[in-house]
């Protein structure tokens, strides 16, 4: 069913970006958060990893110039270290940091392209929605549980 429900949230993320002219993060990220829907620590670890990412782009992008393809990259590889850094720092911290890590390696950095291209309230408000559309048609096809 998990696979049904990716390629699910794919074609509503795709649906609403044609429709709307705003994307959810990235059209693959509504497939990847609609897996994580029953842990909410972890979808709030992924949108931090994300601020944080957006952050740091905007700290070096007063001293270097990055935009395009860099700044894409950058938005990734700073992302995915925001990932390795729950994984691996944040337990010796304290133990309950586990619940809260990010998901996947990429979809933080896709997120925080997204909030620095059309903001962070249209693509917070666009993933919700996309994410709980496609949750909510899931349901209703039987493929969700």
């Amino acid at each position: 069913m998990e696979l049904e429900m990716v390629f699910l949230a794919l074609i509503v993320s795709l649906l609403f970006a044609g429709a709307t002219g705003f994307s959810p993060g990235g059209l693959i990220v509504p497939s990847y958060l609609i897996l994580f829907l029953n842990q909410p620590t972890r979808l709030a670890g992924t949108l931090v990893a994300a601020l944080l990412t957006l952050i740091c782009y905007r700290i070096l992008s007063q001293y270097v110039i990055i935009f395009g393809r860099r700044m894409f990259v950058f938005m990734v590889l700073v992302g995915s270290l925001w990932a390795y850094v729950w994984i691996q720092l944040f337990p010796m911290v304290h133990p309950a940091a586990l619940e809260f890590r990010v998901i996947g390696w990429v979809v933080p950095g896709l997120i925080a392209n997204n909030f620095e291209k059309q903001g962070i309230l249209p693509t917070t408000g666009s993933l919700v929605t996309v994410t709980i559309a496609a949750y909510l048609v899931g349901r209703m096809l039987g493929l969700a549980a």
